[in-house]
């Protein structure tokens, strides 16, 4: 009898049991986490703000340089993509989101938060993929609304002077792309650089360096230095940006444009994959 009853009552609990989380359920829950972060919109918004804010400021100075130029020199001009995309204004969006891309795990670690969600959720490398998801969604929403206001705003001024172009002129699509896919990417390196380090301050530091002070020091004129060079997303993103094809009597060697969209797609690929691995193997 007793062992009937027994039998009985581990039945009824399996059957209570909840279901294990799916990984819909995990990216529901990293969205919730994400969103609930008061400065969260406030960053991205004024992110935004900034990016577009230096297309429009650059696209005025364009304008006093074409007053001065003649008819055939501005014929001979063509379309700056650097107006509508300043590198300033970028390099901002990279440290933003490298940033914030690193917060959604390291700021786990330092709450204990994670500890949790371990938890709740055993298959940590889930966990991971479903905040790299999540990263990746949101920022890729974010540059392509940051990429697309800084071309309209900037071709909106450039049209007084009879500037602009459409989307459709040779190489906007590419910039347009380039330019919003640097979000999510710089987020996801983030990302990878979070879970490697669960440390904020020197996630944020190695972030900064590896997006954006790291790029500068190599050269462009040795072959080693400037392979190194245009293995950075920075770089990558430069070439991509650009409309006009590199000078074949420079002493420097130019990146090329499917060299630039492999880097886009191995970076964060491969800070995603380092971060499943670090999370299954490193205790908490």
């Amino acid at each position: 009898m007793t062992t009937h009853a027994s039998a009985l009552a581990t039945t009824s609990a399996a059957s209570l049991a909840e279901p294990p989380a799916s990984f819909r359920d995990l990216i529901a829950s990293e969205w919730i986490k994400m969103r609930s972060l008061r400065s969260t919109p406030w960053t991205l918004a004024l992110t935004a703000l900034f990016v577009i804010g230096s297309a429009a400021v650059s696209a005025l100075a364009e304008i006093n340089n074409l007053r001065t130029m003649s008819p055939a020199a501005k014929a001979d001009q063509g379309f700056l993509v650097f107006v509508a995309f300043p590198a300033a204004g970028f390099m901002a969006l990279m440290l933003v989101a490298g940033s914030l891309g690193a917060l959604t795990v390291v700021s786990e670690y330092s709450s204990g938060l994670i500890r949790t969600t371990t938890v709740a959720v055993p298959a940590r490398g889930a966990v991971v993929l479903a905040k790299a998801v999540v990263t990746a969604a949101l920022w890729t929403a974010v540059g392509t609304v940051i990429s697309t206001g800084c071309f309209l705003a900037s071709q909106a001024i450039l049209n007084g002077q009879q500037a602009g172009v459409s989307p459709t002129h040779p190489g906007v699509l590419r910039a347009l792309m380039a330019s919003a896919l640097l979000a999510p990417v710089c987020a996801l390196i983030g990302l990878g650089l979070g879970a490697l380090i669960r440390h904020s301050a020197t996630t944020m530091v190695t972030s900064a360096f590896t997006l954006v002070m790291l790029p500068p020091i190599f050269s462009q004129s040795a072959r080693w230095s400037a392979a190194l060079s245009h293995a950075m997303p920075v770089t990558a993103w430069k070439r991509l940006a650009q409309n006009w094809a590199p000078d074949p009597h420079s002493l420097a060697y130019s990146a090329t444009v499917p060299g630039s969209w492999a880097v886009y797609a191995l970076w964060p690929l491969i800070a995603v994959v380092l971060a499943v691995v670090v999370a299954r193997h490193r205790d908490v």
